[in-house]
């Protein structure tokens, strides 16, 4: 009998223990603990993670075209001097071998940029060339390679496919410059870098390793032929076979195979692939970096975070046990106590009767109430000085805003905008943007964007307490995802670096860094612009400017006064334009007017004016004054232009015909 009471009894005590209130609150919150420190964990290191991707792919982008400009950059210092020593070589002759091997072997600079150094006759014949061994004179027939032909067709430097050289069998490319004298362009001085060999892309290469390296750089050509790999053997290939690459390949061609000197992303699983145009030869920097790699210390944090969690789990479950024991014990001075559970005459713990039971009586439930009651304002001031901590500390400005009003702001807002909190509160929004218009149109994005996704981001120009403004990134999310009324967290940062950097990118892009004007990337683009635009683009006139007696400033003075020159003729030009007017230095020595609602007869003025003031240049120079003069060719657009080949063919006419009638004059081409 006594084994058969004792085991109901035990059953008894133990669903009692159970489902008690206690128990149950208690189990009630660690589940709320553990739901809710999951969930947040889960959404910042997810949120943590998007935002590093991001973070990282814009810097993979800037690291791409920093890289493409440095590459950019050394192109054109070494087309420079391959120019400058082709004009040295101008009005020679290459039938003369002694002469040919003294001038190859005064060139120890151009030694150190190319592998292989020649020059070659009009009729494809290499005279001469120079390596690491010496000088020779092998007589190879290159007359079929397009890099020779473009150069004596065109009279313009060229840069070369990859090509496998027939001098030494090493996939290269080739850097041209035309070989002039008095009848025109009579050969070709050219420099091949070999590509599986330290040399002018190498340097992209050098801060890096390769397969194991967190970051990968190759460069390729338009055509995606590698020009420069970690892995020697991969140069001269396609990169259709680099399997870290293979993938953004595909994106790349899919899109149109776009070279873009500012850079982009492309879509490759598990990886950040970055590209960036180099302008000039049209090559590509490629960027490719794991993103796992990346995520590895993020990764890391969230498992010891969870680790760190789950003790503060168990150490707040232990905490609340131990507090709803206390809050749950019997209470006394019910009867006299009731009276004042809502006056405040007497403390909330103070005057109620003893009870029985997890529950007892209406004296237990009346004392919590007035118990939670005060705690619960003590926990509001304690969390509205948390928040306000936690705002002031952040390295962003936080503000929260309610119906157009600021209620709260931390201390990085009020700095950036150079204002105190008391200045902001219960101010409306408007204070801080730059105009009433701008005020008006964040509110109806921002009400857009939250009926959408409840929350918003946007660059806006927004006003200091001195009137001064700055451009910012401004972010704001709803309190309460399901309540607009609630208000708004309003997260401020300072771009203006960031955008001054973007702005000067996009500048230099479409602009002649010597003189300042518009580059012919921009200039074809505009005339491409009005020829499509026919007829509602007329009248237009195009102005071919090509200055007489430069390369005798280059000769005697040098380059640096050559520079000087272009600088003060590029003034003098500009000077004599309209502001409406594209004005453009197209290479050397030549310029290019773009002239939109500009008649015939007007152009013509405009040009005359405009060699008088160039023939008017009077450069100081040591003991000397240098002087140039300029052949213009004037030819306007007409609706029966075609192309903008063929409107570029008759302003060039023109100009050459103004050559031909002995220089120093305007030429208008057949209208």
């Amino acid at each position: 009998m006594r084994t058969g009471a004792r085991k109901p009894n035990i059953a008894r005590r133990t669903r009692e223990a159970v489902g008690s209130l206690r128990v149950r609150l208690t189990l009630s919150g660690v589940a709320a603990l553990v739901l809710g420190i999951g969930l947040i964990a889960f959404l910042l290191v997810g949120r943590a993670e998007r935002d590093m991707l991001a973070v990282e792919r814009e810097r993979e982008i800037g690291e791409a075209v920093r890289t493409a400009t440095v590459l950019s950059h050394r192109v054109i210092e070494v087309q420079r001097t391959l120019q400058a020593l082709a004009m040295q070589a101008e009005g020679g002759s290459l039938d003369d071998p002694v002469t040919l091997e003294r001038f190859v072997q005064s060139t120890p600079l151009l030694k150190d940029i190319f592998a292989l150094l020649f020059m070659a006759a009009k009729d494809g014949r290499v005279r001469v060339y120079v390596d690491d061994k010496g000088v020779q004179h092998p007589g190879i027939d290159i007359s079929d390679r397009s890099y020779f032909r473009n150069t004596l067709k065109d009279g313009k430097p060229q840069i070369s496919d990859v090509i496998y050289s027939r001098l030494d069998g090493a996939p290269g490319v080739v850097f041209t410059q035309p070989i002039r004298n008095e009848t025109g362009v009579y050969g070709m001085l050219a420099g091949s870098v070999r590509l599986n060999s330290r040399g002018l892309l190498d340097s992209v290469m050098t801060t890096q390793s390769g397969y194991t390296s967190s970051v990968t750089v190759v460069v390729t050509n338009a055509n995606g032929t590698i020009l420069a790999h970690p892995d020697k053997n991969r140069v001269a290939q396609s990169l259709a076979t680099e399997p870290y690459l293979k993938g953004a390949f595909q994106a790349w061609l899919d899109s149109g195979a776009p070279i873009e000197p500012q850079g982009l992303l492309l879509a490759q699983a598990g990886e950040v692939v970055s590209i960036a145009g180099v302008p000039g030869p049209d090559w590509l920097v490629w960027r490719v970096r794991d993103e796992a790699q990346l995520l590895t210390p993020l990764r890391d944090a969230r498992r010891h975070a969870l680790i760190i969690a789950g003790a503060l789990i168990v150490a707040l479950s232990i905490a609340m046990f131990a507090w709803l024991g206390w809050l749950l014990a019997p209470l006394k001075l019910l009867k006299n106590r009731a009276q004042h559970l809502f006056d405040g005459e007497v403390e909330a713990q103070e005057g109620w009767p003893a009870a029985s039971g997890e529950i007892g009586s209406l004296g237990r439930v009346l004392r919590r109430v007035a118990i939670e009651r005060a705690r619960l304002e003590d926990l509001n001031a304690q969390m509205l000085g948390r928040l306000r901590s936690v705002m002031s500390a952040a390295p962003v400005g936080i503000a929260i805003a309610r119906q157009d009003r600021f209620e709260l702001a931390g201390d990085t807002f009020c700095q950036l905008f150079g204002c105190t909190e008391r200045d902001l509160l219960d101010r409306s929004t408007r204070l801080i943007f730059a105009s009433a218009e701008d005020h008006a149109a964040f509110t109806d994005q921002e009400r857009e964007a939250f009926a959408i996704e409840g929350a918003y981001a946007g660059e806006w120009r927004l006003r200091r307490n001195d009137g001064t403004q700055f451009w910012a990134r401004l972010r704001s999310k709803m309190v309460d995802g399901n309540d607009a009324s609630m208000g708004a967290i309003w997260i401020v940062n300072n771009i203006d670096e960031q955008r001054a950097q973007r702005e000067q990118l996009e500048w230099s892009a479409t602009h002649d860094p010597l003189t300042g004007l518009a580059n012919r990337l921009a200039f074809t683009d505009k005339a491409e612009q009005l020829v499509a635009g026919l007829p509602h683009t007329l009248p237009t006139a195009l102005v071919f400017i090509d200055l007489d007696n430069f390369k005798p400033v280059n000769d005697t003075a040098g380059h640096l006064a050559g520079d000087l020159m272009l600088l003060t003729v590029a003034t003098a030009i500009s000077a004599h334009t309209r502001s409406t007017d594209l004005v453009v230095r197209l290479g050397g020595d030549e310029f290019a007017l773009v002239l939109e609602r500009c008649s015939h007869e007007s152009a013509l003025r405009i040009a005359e004016e405009v060699r008088n003031a160039v023939a008017g240049v009077a450069l100081p120079w040591e003991e000397s004054t240098l002087r140039v003069g300029a052949s213009l060719g004037v030819a306007s657009l007409t609706a029966e232009t075609r192309s903008v080949a063929e409107w570029l063919a008759a302003a060039d006419a023109a100009c050459y015909a103004a050559k031909a009638a002995g220089r120093g004059t305007v030429q208008s081409a057949g209208r």
